[in-house]
């Protein structure tokens, strides 16, 4: 079976996690803690960031940074993972959900105007498969509106909206390194802070509400308890698994890509017939190799079409089932009407991407595709 997944690892990831052994300090904010921190500050470029034991609590930081109150709305795609939603119903906010292009799986930037009210105070954008969301729009309604920007950035490392890095647009963002994603760590996330004013206060948070790491720079004489905060950040050993992946960033990308750039071109005769749809990156956007996925005519086709490829060997799967739709939502709210999310939902699967995957391998799952098509067109 060609699985979906197989996480890649460099070589050199328990050569690090010994070296943290042997250093002493294998808790949270050790050294390889902050090798990562500064990698993403001086190759990447962002201002300010904090390794967190997963996206998800990166997402649960961003909210209770920007200080999310029960009544308080928040806007999100509905095509997206239940973390994106639960980080903010869990400070007792109130979702809003907006629709996808008809294109394209990413917010519906120009839909965000008639969702916001007095009670809007965020928007959280996810950009899907690695690809930017239209960034300057969703930014111009959030500085109209006076609300915060925060980037689920979860499948987006080393992707780019026109010149600059994904994650360091929005107030705030939040990253993956889960064994899915391009750079891994097993379990792993980070937030990224790009406000100044959130600098102080989500280390606080990061370390259990306390000062603590003030202390330790000799700021403090003492470190006490100042904030609301959680057990956020990750252990040292995680952080050195993730160091290994970090100095491969580049080699693990170019790989991805042309991965994704196969699929691409050659599939692209199908989609010219009719017969599916592929990916379309804006002109604002990169890929970024997360992911590759093709859209069928419906959710039948879609089922006939996994059925076909794991009776052949080949794992592929579909993704987010519509939030909107979910018996937790449904059951505290009235019903909306997303289509294009909904689309997605019934109709996007996803194809074997990763780094140890063999061209022979691949070629046989794009064979295998065309043959499925070839055969339904000729029904």
């Amino acid at each position: 079976m060609i699985p979906f997944n197989k996480p890649y690892m460099t070589g050199d990831e328990l050569y690090y996690i010994k070296d943290a052994v042997n250093r002493g300090k294998i808790s949270g904010n050790g050294y390889y803690t902050q090798k990562c921190h500064n990698f993403f500050k001086k190759t990447v470029g962002f201002r300010n960031c904090l390794l967190t034991s997963s996206c998800t609590d990166a997402l649960e930081m961003a909210a209770i940074l920007i200080d999310i109150k029960p009544g308080d709305e928040v806007i999100m795609p509905s095509y997206t993972f239940v973390s994106t939603a639960n980080a903010f119903v869990l400070r007792g906010a109130k979702i809003v959900f907006a629709d996808s292009y008809t294109n394209n799986p990413n917010i519906d930037a120009n839909s965000l105007k008639k969702l916001i009210t007095p009670k809007t105070k965020a928007i959280v954008v996810v950009h899907y498969a690695g690809v930017a969301c239209d960034m300057d729009l969703i930014m111009d309604f959030a500085n109209e509106n006076n609300l915060f920007v925060i980037e689920d950035a979860a499948q987006a490392i080393d992707s780019y909206y026109k010149d600059k890095p994904l994650g360091s647009i929005g107030h705030l963002a939040t990253f993956s390194f889960h064994e899915t994603k391009n750079i891994i760590s097993g379990e792993g996330g980070m937030l990224v802070i790009n406000d100044e004013r959130f600098d102080k206060r989500a280390e606080i948070i990061w370390e259990k509400g306390t000062n603590r790491s003030a202390f330790f720079r000799g700021e403090v004489d003492k470190y006490s308890w100042v904030d609301v905060g959680s057990s956020f950040l990750p252990s040292d050993v995680t952080a050195a698994f993730l160091f290994a992946q970090l100095e491969n960033l580049q080699k693990i990308q170019s790989r991805r890509k042309i991965l994704w750039n196969n699929y691409y071109n050659d599939l692209k005769q199908l989609e010219s017939e009719g017969l599916l749809k592929l990916p379309e990156i804006p002109s604002y956007a990169t890929s970024n190799g997360h992911l590759f996925y093709l859209v069928c005519k419906n959710i039948e086709e879609r089922s006939q079409l996994i059925s076909f490829l794991k009776d052949n060997d080949v794992f592929s799967v579909f993704h987010y089932v519509s939030l909107h739709k979910s018996p937790f939502y449904i059951e505290k709210n009235t019903n909306v009407e997303l289509k294009n999310c909904d689309t997605f939902a019934n109709q996007l699967l996803r194809l074997p991407l990763f780094y140890d995957l063999h061209m022979e391998d691949q070629n046989k799952i794009i064979n295998l595709i065309k043959s499925f098509f070839q055969k339904n067109q000729s029904l």
